[in-house]
C-alpha cells in the first residue's frame, strides 16, 4: 500500500505506475522540505536495480544534506510489473514516482539522479520534469540518444570514471565538453563503471558540490 505522506524512516512500498506496481523505497521524509530527489538506477537487463551500490550511495549523499530521497524499479525489475522498454516506457516510471513525491510535497525543487542507464532516462525527462538539478552518474554516451536530449535548463552536475569499461570515458568528455551552459564535471582518475573503491570519494566530493546548490 502506498503510505499517504512521505515515510519518517526508511520504506519500501508498491506505487501504482503506468504498466502496473512500481517499487518504490523512500527515505528521509520531514516536514516541508525545499528540495526533494528522485534516484534512477541502471540498466535493467544487465543487473541494474534500485540496490545497486552507487544508487544507495547518491541516496545517501542526498539524505546528508537533508533531501528526502526516492528510488525505485524501473519496470520489470524486482516487485516492479512490465517490461524493458529501452528508456522510454522507464520515462513514465520516473515520471509516476516524482507525481507521488509532488503529491506528498507540492512545492519543493525536484532534484533529478541517475546512474548509467539512469542517467539517460532522468536526462531525457528532466525539462519536461521540471527539475531544478540533475546528477548524472557514468552517462552512457554513445550506447543511448544523449546526443539527441536538448540540454535541460537547470544546473547538471555529471560524475565519470576515467576508466570506465562499460562507458567509453572520451566519449563522454567530448560530449560534455561541447554543451552549453556548462555541466560540472567531475573526473575520477583510476575509477570504473561501478566506482569501486571510490565509493567514499564519490559521496564527498559530490556532496560539496550539491552544498553549492
Amino acid at each position: 500500500m502506498t503510505p499517504a505522506h512521505w515515510p519518517e524512516s526508511p520504506r519500501k512500498f508498491l506505487l501504482d505506475g503506468p504498466t502496473g506496481a512500481l517499487e518504490v523505497a523512500a527515505t528521509g521524509g520531514r516536514a516541508d522540505p525545499e528540495r526533494i530527489a528522485v534516484v534512477c538506477h541502471p540498466h535493467p537487463l544487465h543487473g541494474g536495480t534500485m540496490d545497486n551500490k552507487v544508487v544507495t550511495m547518491l541516496e545517501r549523499t542526498l539524505g546528508d544534506l537533508g533531501v528526502p530521497t526516492m528510488r525505485f524499479n524501473f519496470r520489470g525489475v524486482g516487485a516492479s510489473t512490465g517490461r524493458f522498454d529501452e528508456g522510454h516506457g522507464e520515462g513514465e516510471d520516473l515520471a509516476a514516482v516524482v507525481a507521488q513525491a509532488r503529491a506528498w510535497v507540492p512545492g519543493a525543487a525536484l532534484w533529478l539522479a541517475g546512474f548509467s542507464f539512469g542517467s539517460y532516462v532522468s536526462a531525457r525527462m528532466a525539462a519536461a520534469l521540471d527539475a531544478r538539478l540533475l546528477v548524472s552518474v557514468a552517462p552512457p554516451v554513445g550506447r543511448f540518444a544523449f546526443r539527441a536530449l536538448a540540454r535541460p535548463p537547470c544546473p547538471w552536475i555529471v560524475l565519470q570514471g576515467e576508466v570506465d569499461e562499460v562507458v567509453d570515458p572520451a566519449l563522454v568528455f567530448d560530449h560534455f565538453a561541447g554543451i552549453e551552459p556548462a555541466v560540472t564535471l567531475l573526473r575520477f582518475v583510476d575509477t570504473g563503471h561501478f566506482f569501486h573503491g571510490k565509493l567514499v570519494e564519490m559521496r564527498t566530493r559530490l556532496a560539496d558540490v550539491l552544498r553549492e546548490h
